[in-house]
């Protein structure tokens, strides 16, 4: 078990490859998740939603971490935060899981970020490969769909890359940096899915 300073008993996933780590976030994060996104607002800018000013505080920060602790909990959500294993104390990108759903579709959203100063290293397809395992291995999900703007090529190539297909091109399909926005749809299926 591990105790974090969200004031929460659970037995949370670290998930490692051999140069990154990933976990979720406790409070003692909060300093250093702000951090991240006020240095990358602009190189994250065009690929996500308008951020109002609450986003970079330590309130709107401290309520997101015990959201994502009890989203976990509760088996709606699972949203990481990406360390290089070297330096455990610096946030350099996030992966997040959400929006499961159980029953007969057994599938989430996969959305993520990485930090300007990371780019090219391959630390998310690494990350990537070893969060997408848990998620089909731990939480047995059947399908993880993920988007992307088509001019955001990187993406793409990432997601080509970690074998997901293509299924459909939806138009205004997410309201990115204020503006609705076209986004290719990929999907990637758990082939050893099992029956609960």
């Amino acid at each position: 078990m591990i105790w974090n300073s969200c004031g929460m008993e659970k037995a949370l996933p670290t998930i490692e490859s051999t140069r990154v780590l990933l976990r979720l976030a406790c409070l003692d994060d909060v300093p250093e998740i702000i951090h991240y996104y006020t240095d990358n607002k602009v190189h994250l800018a065009p690929f996500e939603p308008l951020r109002f000013s609450d986003f970079y505080t330590e309130s709107y920060w401290c309520k997101q971490v015990k959201e994502a602790l009890d989203d976990f909990n509760t088996d709606r959500s699972l949203r990481l935060f990406l360390f290089e294993k070297e330096n455990e104390s610096v946030i350099i990108g996030s992966i997040n899981f959400r929006n499961f759903v159980r029953g007969v579709f057994q599938s989430c959203t996969l959305g993520y970020n990485l930090a300007e100063a990371s780019q090219g290293k391959g630390y998310m397809t690494e990350a990537l490969k070893v969060s997408l395992s848990y998620v089909f291995t731990e939480l047995n999900m059947h399908r993880i769909m993920a988007s992307y703007l088509p001019h955001n090529q990187r993406s793409g190539r990432l997601l080509k890359r970690l074998e997901f297909v293509v299924e459909g091109y939806a138009r205004d399909y997410l309201l990115i940096n204020g503006q609705w926005q076209d986004h290719i749809l990929t999907s990637l299926i758990n082939p050893h899915w099992k029956l609960a």
